[in-house]
């Protein structure tokens, strides 16, 4: 099993945060948030990190709500994608 490479600070859990965030699909913003809550207080100041955190959660907060107001639909229901799955698994047959 291959020993895993990063810095220790973002080794302390049983899952490291690049793991969880490729995991749940979370975007830039969000995944740096985990980042930095993660980290906080085991790398540099926890004050800083969780700063950092925060300055990425209030950019997302602002890009949800200037696309909520402009009538963009946020994200796209993981169910509407099934019809095209399965026209393309018979056209792969």
């Amino acid at each position: 099993m291959e020993q895993p490479k990063g810095p220790q600070y973002y080794r302390r859990g049983s899952i490291e945060p690049w793991d969880y965030i490729r995991d749940q699909g979370l975007n830039y913003h969000l995944g740096n948030a985990v980042k930095y809550i993660s980290r906080a207080g085991f790398k540099d100041s926890a004050v800083s990190d969780l700063k950092k955190a925060i300055h990425y959660l209030e950019n997302e907060l602002q890009h949800i709500t200037e696309r909520a107001s402009s009538g963009v639909q946020e994200r796209i229901p993981d169910n509407q994608f099934d019809y095209w799955q399965k026209e393309a698994e018979i056209f792969d047959r």
